[in-house]
């Protein structure tokens, strides 16, 4: 299949391409491959890809006005390449910031001393909504609070930068799996070629990140992960990790709270649950804590935790430190807890709250990004440069309401990658979400969920918003 057209635009990185046309030396056999095959045969293998994604059903929800609409996300198949040597550098950058998050979170639910030592604003922490009051003085297993993190990174031509962290629950390494197997399938000559590092361990990794994080460090505990049942927009992946991990899938009302233990009901009777990989969110955890209308947690769950009988991965109120204002502060904490400065850095942030900021962002929003604190999924953004004048005026209004609900950052020219997009290789641009596992020790498995804007010029990756995904290899050095 021909590159014919294939626009290089030197202002903007193409992960496959230098600037001069030149496939990248990680790239040449997926370059020589793609250019040797016939048009028919790359449209085959998109198509095997598509199907098999179909045939396994692999689905998110897309939440609307009125209704939520089920889909399949699309796949693209012509794999991201990376060269191993730049993969590690990103792997110790991950590593130190999920090193600094954890030390942040158990600084904050104790005597805080970041805020103390005025690195920190003290609203920006305890004013944060996902701040949980309640988990003052909790201590996290192996202090510990975050074992998963999903952080967000793009790259421009300055290389990468952090684009977001996610500690609640985040969510999309199953379709990194999926998507791995349906493209190594299809592509197995080359796969085999490329030295690829594996992905499909994960299951295995977490599993023992979990076991890591047992209560008295219990050899063979009983887990497992809690769901908020079939109608959540991440259910598949929910019963896909727990057959990864050995886990009993449950909902809420499966478990019970006895003497301050944790049992779930099974047909032999009550067994005891000694980690709980929870995909519920905070809110709805403990109806005796939080939401007492909540249906999807268990009473007492959070009380079982609080006295270390089972362990709660992540734990609540580990939202305070993916708030999109406390984003900012994270290349501080690195400094302040590690001593270090960071190996990846942010992308510039404008703080609403600030009245600076505001008006800066108020003065700029044709050419920024603007995004609610608290919102993921890519809902509540708006981007400057493909807004029109009604949307900016609707987002002026939200910030002169509200404005620490907001922060705005400079559109970024994310680098690209080759799709096939109708019977043409053309450029997209992407992103990645590796997941850093801490738990007796930190581990990353060498991949990550690459998200791609299918829209032509479109720079939303967001699968609910119109975006797509490919696969994402890390090629062993030679």
């Amino acid at each position: 299949m021909k590159f014919d057209g294939y626009d290089l635009d030197p202002a903007i990185y193409d992960e496959l391409f230098r600037s001069s046309g030149e496939p990248r030396p990680h790239g040449r056999d997926l370059y020589d491959t793609l250019l040797e095959s016939s048009d028919d045969y790359v449209n085959a293998v998109g198509e095997w890809v598509t199907r098999s994604f179909t045939h396994e059903g692999i689905t998110f929800t897309v939440y609307g006005d009125e209704e939520a609409d089920e889909r399949i996300i699309p796949i693209d198949c012509i794999p991201r390449v990376m060269a191993g040597s730049e993969w590690r550098s990103l792997a110790q950058g991950l590593e130190q910031r999920l090193a600094a998050l954890n030390a942040f979170l158990r600084d904050v639910y104790g005597s805080a001393r970041i805020v103390a030592d005025g690195v920190i604003p003290p609203d920006m922490v305890f004013g944060c909504p996902h701040y949980r009051i309640e988990m003052r003085g909790f201590e996290a297993p192996r202090g510990i609070w975050a074992a998963i993190c999903g952080t967000d990174l793009v790259r421009t031509t300055e290389g990468f930068r952090v684009l977001e962290d996610n500690l609640r629950v985040p969510s999309g390494v199953s379709y990194m799996i999926a998507i791995r197997k349906a493209t190594k399938s299809a592509m197995r000559r080359l796969y085999r070629r490329s030295r690829v590092g594996d992905v499909e361990n994960y299951g295995l990794v977490l599993s023992q990140t979990l076991r890591d994080m047992a209560p008295d460090g219990r050899d063979d505990p009983t887990m497992a992960l809690l769901t908020p049942g079939v109608y959540n927009s991440a259910f598949y992946e929910h019963i896909f990790l727990a057959r990864q991990i050995g886990a009993e899938l449950v909902q809420g009302r499966d478990l019970v709270v006895e003497d301050s233990y944790v049992y779930m009901r099974t047909t032999t009777g009550l067994r005891r649950v000694d980690v709980i990989y929870r995909r519920v969110d905070d809110d709805f955890l403990d109806p005796l804590v939080f939401r007492p209308d909540s249906l999807l947690g268990a009473p007492g769950l959070l009380h079982a935790a609080q006295l270390g009988n089972v362990s709660l991965v992540n734990a609540p109120g580990t939202g305070v430190a993916d708030d999109k204002s406390v984003y900012a502060f994270v290349p501080d904490m690195i400094r302040y807890y590690l001593g270090e400065e960071p190996l990846i850095p942010n992308v510039d942030t404008y703080l609403c709250r600030r009245p600076k900021d505001l008006e800066y962002t108020l003065d700029n929003l044709e050419r920024l990004v603007v995004k609610r604190v608290g919102e993921s999924g890519g809902y509540g953004m708006l981007v400057g440069p493909h807004s029109t004048a009604k949307e900016r005026n609707r987002f002026a209004a939200l910030l002169r309401a509200d404005p620490a609900g907001f922060v705005s950052q400079p559109t970024l020219k994310l680098s690209r990658a080759p799709c096939l997009i109708d019977g043409r290789i053309e450029p997209r641009h992407v992103d990645l979400r590796p997941y850093i596992l801490s738990g007796s020790e930190t581990r990353i498995v060498p991949g990550a969920f690459c998200r791609i804007a299918l829209r032509e010029g479109s720079l939303v990756v967001n699968s609910s918003q119109g975006g797509g995904a490919k696969d994402f290899w890390v090629l062993e050095d030679e």
